[in-house]
């Protein structure tokens, strides 16, 4: 077992720094640029605009009333399905090891990844809604397989070329639903969980390789609890997603608001330290300047990536399952949704750690803290506050616990969606059945080796969908300036809503009917 682990890590590397290396930062970031620049800054331009049509409408009942659309689920549910993929242990564990790696100025490049992630999301769920169409099942399918295939394979030469970078994206998605939607999540979890509440009679028993029996019984309980629910199709993880995801997010946020709170005099230091790291990182990242900035940026976009997912393509594929019909429309929810993971989430743990006394936002990390890669240090700073009877600790682990299973929940569709482009929908139950399984491997490998195999397959994914996203992006800045002019400068044009003009004509006699 071991030499296998160890011949796994060294071939995943090689892997890993191609993907993440100059060729892929500038591709993740260029197109996010191209995204923000050519639609006119639109996140911040329309800021009130898209705030108004997505968080400021929680309240209408179109937005969060189930439909009985089959295979649709409202905006409120795709955006908690989104979420509760992107909402996972990289808000946590993985803000975390981003600045044990890269020190406090990691999260200053976060938040870049961030800023231009929203455009970024923005396009891909336009390109998603305007592609998709139904299945054999009479559900809707969308995703970056199909605008590379119909889009980006209807260009001049390149009908190939956009089929072969589909199936090569679905490819990289089943991969990556388990690595970032399996075995890394579970990985935290089991971590978390252990330590949290440690059962020392099983707990200290091991099996093949030094695992703990412990926590192959934590992997089996997870197995168990995925299996119930993702078999159960869409409406199911749906639906446990609209529950889960608003309460976990907004007992985060209080409780790191409470921490915060009480370190209020180490507020401003902390923001220092961020900005200030960012361009001078501290000496415990090493190497010479020009590369301590890079290893914090890379630190930073790569972590931010994990977390919010921007550039992969993956939450199109359920945001396209919503009943809107507007691409502009679910486009925005794109937008918050990078918003509310990175921008809130993100930032709360990065100042938890930061403010509380955990992370010497001077000389950076002990040696115990580097060791175990910050898998805890969020655990230790709510500690630090609420320490009686370790309530801290384990209210990270119930909360790490809620993050990280409601990915592995997200992240069975997405897979199953790209199983479903290449072998079809009425296949898709074997796909479940094997993602499932796929659960158990996140208890028994190591935290160093999830992250990393999680890492590569994010950049396998990101690579072809990016490529779409670009060639296709003079479509994306037709649809927004077609909906910015009817519905923010009030012109009388046509909508533009689906590459199919059956749909096209059936949504605009609805849209101006229901006033959508």
């Amino acid at each position: 077992m071991e030499l296998f682990l160890e011949k796994l890590a060294s071939f995943n590397d090689s892997i890993n720094g191609f993907v993440w290396g100059w060729a892929g930062l500038i591709l993740l970031l260029g197109t996010g640029l191209v995204a923000t620049v050519f639609t006119k800054v639109f996140q911040i331009s329309h800021l009130g605009h898209w705030w108004k049509n997505t968080i400021g409408s929680l309240f209408k009942k179109d937005v969060i009333g189930h439909t009985k659309e089959k295979g649709a689920i409202s905006p409120f549910q795709a955006l908690c399905t989104a979420l509760a993929a992107t909402v996972g242990t990289g808000n946590i564990a993985g803000v975390a090891a981003a600045i044990c790696v890269g020190g406090a100025g990691a999260v200053f490049w976060m938040w870049v990844a961030a800023f231009l992630g929203m455009m970024t999301n923005y396009s891909e769920n336009v390109l998603g809604m305007y592609f998709r169409r139904r299945n054999a099942n009479g559900e809707w399918s969308g995703g970056a397989m199909y605008y590379l295939r119909d889009g980006l394979g209807a260009k001049k030469n390149c009908k190939w070329i956009g089929k072969i970078l589909a199936v090569l994206f679905c490819i990289f998605t089943m991969l990556a639903s388990f690595g970032i939607g399996s075995m890394g999540q579970v990985n935290k979890i089991v971590a978390n969980v252990a330590a949290a509440f440690d059962v020392k009679a099983i707990s200290s028993i091991e099996i093949f390789g030094g695992i703990s029996l412990y926590n192959l019984i934590l992997g089996l309980v997870v197995m168990l609890l995925t299996a119930l629910i993702t078999l159960g199709g869409l409406k199911r993880i749906a639906s446990v997603a609209e529950k889960i995801v608003p309460f976990m997010v907004v007992l985060f946020v209080a409780g790191s608001i409470v921490i915060i709170a009480i370190n209020y005099q180490n507020v401003l230091p902390a923001f220092k330290a961020i900005f200030v790291n960012a361009f001078k990182p501290q000496s415990f990242v090493g190497g010479t300047l020009g590369a301590a900035i890079m290893l914090a940026a890379k630190q930073g976009f790569k972590r931010g990536v994990f977390s919010n997912e921007a550039g992969l393509g993956s939450s199109v594929m359920v945001h396209s399952n919503s009943n809107i019909k507007e691409p502009v429309k679910q486009g925005m929810w794109g937008i918050f949704e990078v918003f509310a993971d990175t921008m809130v989430v993100c930032t709360m743990t990065a100042l938890v750690i930061l403010t509380s006394g955990v992370f010497d936002i001077t000389a950076g990390p002990t040696e115990a803290v580097k060791a175990n890669e910050g898998a805890t240090l969020v655990a230790d700073a709510f500690n630090s506050v609420f320490g009686w009877g370790d309530i801290g600790q384990r209210f990270i682990a119930i909360a790490m616990f809620l993050f990280a299973f409601t990915t592995v929940l997200g992240w069975s569709h997405y897979g199953s969606k790209a199983w479903e482009y290449l072998f079809g929908a009425k296949t898709t139950i074997i796909f479940k059945i094997i993602h499932v399984c796929t659960v158990i491997f996140g208890a028994i490998l190591t935290s160093s080796l999830a992250w990393d195999i999680s890492d590569t397959f994010n950049g396998l994914m990101m690579m072809p969908n990016l490529v779409g996203v670009l060639v296709m992006f003079p479509l994306v800045v037709k649809i927004t300036n077609n909906y910015v002019g009817r519905k923010i400068k009030g012109k009388e044009i046509s909508p533009i809503v689906s590459y199919d003009k059956n749909i096209e004509e059936a949504y605009a006699e609805e849209i101006a009917n229901d006033g959508e």
